[in-house]
This record gives C-alpha cells, sequence and structure tokens, in this order.
C-alpha cells in the first residue's frame, strides 16, 4: 500500500506543478512587469559581474606567484586584470526605441 501511494504521489506532483506553471504564466501575460524592474535587473547583473571581476582580480593578486614558472625571471610588469573597465558603464539606455523625426 506504501509503495502504491509512493508511485500515485510522483504524478500528483508533476501535475501540480505544471498547473502551477500554467497559472503564473497567464498571470504574468495579464500583469507584465514594468520596464523599469527590466532595467534594475540588468544593472544588478552588471554590478554582480563587476564584483565577481573584482574578486578574481583580487584573487590573482594575491595567489598569481604560486602559479608562476619557477624557471623563468619574475616580470617586472604587474599581473594581468580581468577586467577592462575601472568605471561601470551606463546601460545602453531606454529599452523602448527613439521616436521618430518629422521632416
Amino acid at each position: 500500500m506504501d509503495d502504491l501511494l509512493l508511485a500515485l504521489s510522483v504524478p500528483a506532483v508533476v501535475i501540480a506543478s505544471g498547473v502551477y506553471a500554467v497559472c503564473d504564466c497567464r498571470r504574468q501575460r495579464r500583469r507584465p512587469p514594468p520596464p523599469y524592474t527590466r532595467r534594475a535587473a540588468r544593472l544588478a547583473a552588471h554590478d554582480a559581474v563587476a564584483l565577481a571581476e573584482s574578486v578574481v582580480d583580487s584573487a590573482y593578486a594575491a595567489l598569481g606567484g604560486l602559479y608562476a614558472d619557477p624557471a623563468a625571471p619574475h616580470p617586472a610588469a604587474p599581473s594581468p586584470a580581468v577586467s577592462r573597465v575601472t568605471d561601470p558603464s551606463r546601460g545602453p539606455g531606454p529599452s523602448r526605441p527613439a521616436p521618430a523625426r518629422r521632416p
């Protein structure tokens, strides 16, 4: 009897998650998120990438000497940085096209 309940619970969970996904999709179609939340998500992703680059740069600066070839002379140049830009750049602009100009 326990095996039968376990076997029936798997399809029940799959059906319930499918119903939830359908309802959630319909809800999002009725009320799409405003554009400023998409921009905030893009900016947050950009900040996360900048933070990851700084972590990699600091780790390379701290541990880069461990991976150097002992036979090669030490380079006089500083270690290469992952990030190319020091300041975060602005986004590409608004997510809607610019208005058409009249001649």
